[in-house]
């Protein structure tokens, strides 16, 4: 499974009380592919250091770099998608160039990419992804 996180999602999952710990460990376990890019991981960093314990971004970070079922996406063409937040564009862009199955986000942002006859993307909330991996 093709997957692309939001970094509101990551965010959320890394925290070993959160009630989403369930993906990160199906992460760590390969039990999905994570498809980034480079803009991608500097999001990650910057939010993960401002919303993370100290440290955590670099961990994070780290573990992205050394795992098997993370893949660095190219971007061949920026659909510009998502107008009221241009700067979500990344995380669909990269789910398009790599024929994600779920792209994972609680940004309501992602609403309009729904409706779009080409290209299609299946969201998926957290708590939708998560029931998804329960299921599996």
């Amino acid at each position: 499974m093709r997957v692309v996180i939001d970094s509101n999602i990551l965010v959320s999952i890394i925290g070993k009380k959160s009630r989403l710990r369930a993906i990160w460990d199906a992460f760590i376990e390969g039990r999905f592919d994570m498809y980034v890019s480079e803009d991608i991981l500097k999001e990650y960093e910057e939010i993960l250091q401002e919303h993370a314990a100290p440290g955590a971004d670099e961990i994070v970070l780290e573990i992205f770099a050394e795992s098997p079922n993370v893949h660095f996406q190219h971007i061949y063409y920026a659909w510009n998608a998502i107008t009221a937040d241009p700067d979500d564009n990344k995380f669909f862009d990269v789910a398009v160039a790599s024929n994600a199955t779920y792209l994972v986000t609680n940004d309501r942002h992602f609403d309009v990419v729904k409706k779009l006859p080409f290209p299609k993307i299946k969201i998926l909330t957290s708590a939708e992804f998560l029931n998804l991996l329960h299921k599996a």
